[in-house]
């Protein structure tokens, strides 16, 4: 298994919380060798930790970050960088993670009959196998969500942060990127049909499989009691583009409108690493920015209300699966509801929309304003995802995939 992000603690991020899960599930039957890189805050105890979850944990350091500083040498190195991007059609971030060592071990076990199966997880991975590797053994690719489609949501959403890059690296590297990478692989796998589909555009003779993610829901279990009041809460990653995006819409443009309404309501923001701009929406009324906590859980069970204000980005939510898991009522985007059957026809309502800063205040002024809509929502939301989003189930049907065991 190849992990460039460390996939521990399993409550870092999206991608952590999806490697460290799948891994969890295959380790019951099978040997696995992780090869990962440090997190800059990763520690010893992290390590030894996810060490008792393999066969074997081989860890290298990550490369050290371009220097930022503005100079005419960072400047022409910034152009090598894009030139070497644009040549090779490989986004910056997978270029620079590669490691030659890394390579080495990979080639060494193909070559070898060392495994059965490799599996990257996340596309950045994809980097370490060759095109050949496929005829010696199988080769899956866990694709968490469309760079594509990422970056093109991000430029139309106006949420890029550097929009002139962005474009020209769509335009020039990303499509044809994926259309390469893609022919590689044994198996492909993605987390939401809607993602299934932006990689049949670019490649429609593809045959992609969906594997969800899934809830521990024995960390995520059902709040006892409904706390009431006028509290909101927003869970991620706050270094993540797409999450500072959803946390400063909200304030700004949702947060000072349901206040007018509501002059009690508080908006908690939790999450690991918020950055500056995350940092300074503590200067609204109301904003409380947490940081890292101990247990999201506790954070959501206190919490009237979840949001997850996504305007940007692909695959599944990990945030929106727990949300529902503890039974806290979720107003969410559609993105943030991607691929998840939460009301319609014959659908037992399990989470109400919002895309328009309007329909969140009134999505959310209802919650507020009935009990027992609140109580509907968090006893359909557990149900569903008791029933849809375990990580046995979405660990079982990727272990098909890699076995072969899949009809096509």
């Amino acid at each position: 298994m190849l992990s460039s992000t460390f996939p521990y603690p399993p409550t870092r991020g999206g991608t952590e919380v999806r490697t460290f899960n799948l891994l969890k599930y295959l380790q019951h039957h099978h040997n696995i060798t992780l090869i990962t890189q440090y997190n800059k805050d990763t520690d010893d105890a992290e390590v030894e930790e996810l060490r008792k979850w393999v066969s074997e944990l081989i860890l290298f350091p990550l490369p050290s970050e371009p220097n930022q500083t503005v100079s005419l040498l960072n400047i022409l190195a910034k152009g090598r960088r894009f030139i070497e991007s644009l040549v090779k059609a490989t986004p910056p971030n997978v270029l620079h993670r590669y490691s030659p060592e890394i390579q080495s071990i990979v080639d060494d076990y193909v070559h070898n009959g060392k495994c059965d199966v490799i599996t990257c997880e996340h596309s950045v991975n994809e980097i370490y196998i060759r095109p050949e590797f496929k005829h010696s053994v199988k080769t899956a690719i866990d694709i968490h969500s469309s760079v594509y489609g990422w970056v093109r949501d991000h430029l139309q959403m106006g949420a890029s942060p550097n929009a002139w890059r962005d474009r020209l690296y769509l335009s020039l590297v990303l499509k044809r990127y994926e259309k390469r990478y893609c022919s590689k692989f044994s198996d492909i796998v993605v987390t939401t049909e809607d993602d299934r589909q932006e990689f049949l555009k670019l490649r429609p003779d593809l045959d992609i499989q969906v594997v969800t993610n899934g809830v521990d829901l024995d960390i995520f279990t059902p709040r006892i009691s409904d706390p009431g009041g006028y509290k909101l809460i927003f869970v991620g990653a706050m270094d993540a583009s797409h999450n500072i995006d959803a946390a400063r819409f909200f304030t700004i443009e949702v947060l000072l409108q349901l206040r007018k309404r509501y002059p009690q309501t508080t908006f908690i923001i939790t999450g690991a690493r918020p950055t500056p701009e995350v940092i300074k929406l503590a200067e609204y009324p109301g904003v409380e920015v947490t940081g890292r906590v101990a247990s999201i859980a506790e954070y959501l069970h206190k919490s009237t209300v979840c949001v997850v204000p996504l305007r940007t980005g692909f695959g599944i939510k990990n945030k929106t699966l727990e949300a529902m898991a503890a039974g806290v009522p979720v107003v969410s985007s559609d993105r943030g509801l991607e691929g998840l059957a939460v009301d319609g026809l014959d659908t037992p309502l399990r989470a109400l929309r919002a895309n328009q800063p309007v329909e969140y205040v009134e999505a959310i002024s209802k919650l507020f304003a009935n009990p027992q809509l609140r109580s509907e929502l968090s006893h359909n939301a557990r149900q569903f995802i008791e029933n849809q989003f375990t990580w046995e189930s979405a660990g079982e049907r990727y272990e098909q995939i890699c076995a072969g065991k899949v009809n096509r």
